[in-house]
């Protein structure tokens, strides 16, 4: 797993949107260090850093790297607990948006 990959998972889930912007800002610079493709490994590991929220978008553009790995990264349907980005990004890849990108 690339350093990058690694330094991202290290900081944990993504903050919510009350987090500073120091904070946030640090994730986003983080998460942009990350270039795309990346492996099967390092999409598995990066579906753990979703946060509560949508985190100003940060989230959005999180799944969207993790699509460029191998898909689906989640294998079986989350459970009624889930994340709501963990089954987003599910049902993404199992009703085929990934090549919409929306």
């Amino acid at each position: 797993m690339r350093p990058e990959v690694q330094a991202f998972i290290a900081d944990g889930p993504l903050p919510d949107q009350d987090a500073s912007e120091e904070v946030i800002g640090r994730r986003v610079q983080q998460l942009h260090a990350v270039k795309g493709p990346v492996t099967g490994e390092e999409a598995r590991a990066l579906v753990s850093c979703f946060g509560p929220d949508d985190c100003y978008g940060v989230a959005w553009t999180l799944l969207h790297l993790i699509e460029t790995g191998p898909n689906p990264v989640l294998t079986t349907a989350p459970g009624p607990d889930a994340n709501a980005w963990h089954r987003r990004l599910h049902d993404r890849a199992v009703g085929g948006v990934l090549d919409q990108r929306t």
